[in-house]
């Protein structure tokens, strides 16, 4: 029931159509009797900075969950960030301060790591790929490199967005070896596709999967569909594999504490959430 008292959060993205967020947390908020609901808002880019300051003057607004296209957009519209939001590039999660001020965070990396360890995979000393250097990707890289791992490669499209996450893991982790410019995942102990490239039936692979070496662990963002083409030729080839709600699921706890909402486990979040593809 939404009351008079209810906290809003809003969940700011474009397209809003394969948004799974609401159907996890809004169940999860009314079996623990929480009077806050998630609710998901289309906003196009050109649109998204006036909307935002907007958003924040109603007086019962707890936060927002940030995702494409506005995650690095969010940055540079915030009075504070976390470091991991320095390092990323980008932010999924503000908060209202008491005083008024918006603080961000970064919570899709951590989601990830968490992810990938619950399922047993060391990430300490190894060598992991991320193809896709965006808002996400970033958010990865920053967190593996957190994790201890020993190499990260990073392979973007655009060059550029790759040498500059590079840049900004060496001076925060200058022993971590980046290697930049390819994507042959022959080497890597764990292969992240952080693109969008999924969430069309139409769209091609990330990276050549016949390049993968059986018993890679292999990882997902893409939420659309839970078994995407790329974890399904990922895993045909006898590869374990992490499909992109896994990360939303390990990271709604840190969510719910930065809100101020408690907090909970993936487990106690699957067991309520509703969601649909």
């Amino acid at each position: 029931m939404i009351r008079g008292t209810t906290s809003l959060i809003a969940h700011l993205g474009y397209p809003t159509t394969t948004f799974k967020a609401s159907m996890i947390y809004n169940p999860y908020f009314e079996k623990h009797a929480i009077d806050a609901i998630v609710v998901p808002m289309g906003v196009r880019p050109h649109d998204y900075p006036d909307v935002l300051r907007a958003l924040f003057r109603l007086t019962n607004i707890r936060g927002a969950l940030i995702t494409m296209p506005h995650k690095m957009t969010t940055v540079a519209l915030l009075d504070e960030v976390t470091p991991t939001v320095s390092i990323a590039g980008s932010c999924n999660a503000i908060v209202r301060r008491e005083d008024g001020s918006l603080l961000g965070d970064m919570f899709d990396g951590a989601g990830f790591v968490r992810g990938v360890e619950r399922k047993g995979q060391r990430l300490a000393g190894s060598r992991v790929l991320v193809v896709g250097t965006g808002g996400v990707g970033s958010a990865i890289a920053a967190s593996l490199a957190a994790a201890g791992v020993g190499a990260i490669g990073l392979f973007d499209n655009n060059a550029g967005s790759a040498e500059a996450l590079s840049g900004r893991l060496r001076e925060h982790y200058p022993r971590l070896e980046v290697i930049t410019g390819a994507k042959d995942p022959v080497g890597y102990q764990v292969v992240v596709n952080a693109t969008p490239l999924g969430m069309k039936d139409s769209d091609p692979l990330p990276l050549d999967v016949s390049r993968i070496e059986p018993g890679t662990f292999v990882g997902e963002v893409v939420m659309k569909q839970e078994i995407t083409p790329f974890l399904r030729a990922a895993r045909d080839r006898g590869c374990p594999i992490q499909v992109g709600t896994d990360m939303l699921f390990e990271q709604i706890p840190a969510y719910l504490e930065f809100f101020g909402f408690g907090t909970a486990t993936a487990d106690e979040l699957r067991a309520v959430a509703r969601i649909q593809y």
